[in-house]
C-alpha cells in the first residue's frame, strides 16, 4: 500500500494531493542536470503555480517564468526572485508593472520591442523569442512552430546587426519531449539562427524538456547542452520547463457519486469534472491512468464498438457538470464499482490546476500536500464565495 493509500482518510474528495517525495525526486533530478550541464533550469508558472510549495522549489531552483501580469508578481511576492518574462502582447496598462517584477523581458515581435523596450530602460535584460519553423509537437493545439503560428520572429524577419539592447533569444518549440527531439531540434535552431549568436548573451531554449519521464535519456540531454556550450562557450544556456517540475507527483482523488446504464453503456459519475477540473483529457485528448484500473480500447476506437460482455466490470468515466462530452472511457477494473468508491487519477497535477473554471457553478477540488511522514496539508478549499466574487 503506498504513502498515499495509507493516508487517503485524511484527503477530502475531491482534492489535487501533491506527494511531498515525489515532488523532491523530480526537483533533485532538475537541479542535477542543470549542474552537470551548466544550465540554469526554472519553473514555468503555466504549468505549475501553487506558491504554497514554493519553499521546497526554493531548495533547489532559484527563478521562474511569467507570461503574464499576475505570473510574473507571483514570481517576486511568493517565490521571491523576478520573473524571466515573455507574453505574446504586452499591454501599456500592465508593462511597467511588468517590468518591476522581472529580471528578463522577451518580446514576440520586432514590434512589441520597438514599442516597449525603452521602458526597460535596463533595469531587465531584454531578449526576443524567435521561431526556427521546426518542431515535431504532432498535436496542432500545442504546436508553437506551425505554420502561421504567431510566436516568434522567423529568422528571415530579423536584421542582419540586432539592436544593441537585445541580449538573448528565447525558443520554444517542444511539448513533453525527449532530448532525442531537442537534439534533432537544436540542428534547425543553429541553421536558422547561429549567425546572431556572437550578438547575444544567454538563450532560452524554452519548455517542454520532460526530464523527469521515466524513459526520458537525461545522459543525451546533458551531453547535447554540453556540446551546445563548446560550440558556444559565451552564451549562457536557460531552459523553463513547466511539466518536468510536477510530472506524476500526485494525483487527483474523486469518487463515485453515480452509476447510470443507457444502451449498454456503464457510466461511473464523480464529484469532479474532466471540462473543469482534467481539461487536457478532452483538448490534448488522453486518457489518464486510474490506480487499480486498465484503459480498453477497442479496434475501432469507437465507444459503440465496445463489447460490455466480454469486459466485465468496465465503465465509461464521467464529469458532474452539464457539458454533454464531459466524459471519458472505458476503464476496465477487477470489481464491480460502489457509490462512494474512490478513484484516484493519476499525474493530475502540472496544467490542472493552472486551468481548472467553475463552469456550472462547480467548485474546484481542494488543493494540498501530503508529506513524506504521511500527514497531510490542507492548502486550499474551495466556497461559494470564490465562484460568487468570479461571477460579479
Amino acid at each position: 500500500m503506498t504513502l498515499l493509500e495509507e493516508n487517503i482518510n485524511q484527503i477530502p474528495s475531491p482534492c489535487y494531493v501533491m506527494e511531498e517525495t515525489l515532488l523532491r525526486r523530480n526537483l533533485s533530478l532538475i537541479s542535477s542536470v542543470a549542474t552537470r550541464a551548466d544550465v540554469e533550469i526554472i519553473l514555468a508558472f503555466k504549468a505549475f503555480a501553487l506558491w504554497k510549495s514554493f519553499p521546497i522549489f526554493r531548495e533547489y531552483i532559484h527563478h521562474t517564468t511569467a507570461s503574464s501580469l499576475f505570473e510574473a508578481r507571483l514570481a517576486k511576492e511568493e517565490f521571491g526572485s523576478k520573473a524571466h518574462t515573455y507574453s505574446p502582447a504586452y499591454t501599456e496598462e500592465e508593462f511597467e508593472d511588468i517590468v518591476g517584477c522581472s529580471s528578463h523581458i522577451t518580446f514576440n515581435s520586432l514590434s512589441q520591442y520597438e514599442r516597449f523596450a525603452k521602458q526597460v530602460q535596463g533595469r531587465a535584460s531584454i531578449g526576443l523569442r524567435v521561431n526556427p519553423e521546426y518542431s515535431e509537437i504532432e498535436t496542432e493545439l500545442y504546436n508553437p512552430c506551425a505554420p502561421g503560428s504567431r510566436f516568434g520572429v522567423l529568422a528571415s524577419g530579423l536584421p542582419e546587426q540586432l539592436p544593441d539592447d537585445i541580449e538573448g533569444f528565447h525558443i520554444h518549440c517542444h511539448c513533453e519531449s525527449g532530448s532525442d527531439v531537442f537534439e534533432r531540434t537544436l540542428q534547425h535552431i543553429e541553421e536558422k539562427f547561429a549567425k546572431w549568436f556572437s550578438q547575444i548573451k544567454w538563450i532560452n531554449f524554452g519548455g517542454g524538456h520532460l526530464m523527469t519521464r521515466k524513459d526520458y535519456d537525461v545522459e543525451l540531454l546533458i551531453n547535447t547542452l554540453n556540446a551546445f556550450h563548446a560550440r558556444y562557450p559565451h552564451l549562457k544556456v536557460i531552459l523553463e520547463p513547466g511539466s518536468a517540475f510536477a510530472w506524476q507527483t500526485g494525483p487527483l482523488v474523486a469518487k463515485v457519486v453515480d452509476i447510470v446504464e443507457n444502451s449498454g453503456i456503464k457510466t461511473a459519475i464523480i464529484n469532479a469534472s474532466f471540462t473543469c477540473h482534467m481539461p487536457d483529457c478532452l483538448e490534448m485528448p488522453y486518457m489518464p491512468a486510474i490506480r487499480g484500473a486498465e484503459i480498453v480500447e477497442s479496434e475501432t476506437g469507437e465507444l459503440q464498438s465496445f463489447n460490455f460482455s466480454t469486459f466485465q466490470f468496465s465503465y465509461r468515466i464521467g464529469g458532474n457538470s452539464c457539458l454533454s462530452g464531459d466524459f471519458l472511457g472505458m476503464w476496465k477494473f477487477d470489481h464491480e464499482l460502489q457509490i462512494g468508491e474512490t478513484l484516484i487519477f493519476e499525474d493530475m497535477i502540472h496544467y490542472t490546476t493552472v486551468k481548472t473554471t467553475m463552469f456550472n457553478g462547480i467548485g474546484h477540488p481542494s488543493i494540498g500536500m501530503l508529506h513524506k511522514d504521511g500527514t497531510f496539508e490542507l492548502f486550499r478549499q474551495f466556497t461559494y464565495e470564490d465562484y460568487r466574487d468570479r461571477m460579479c
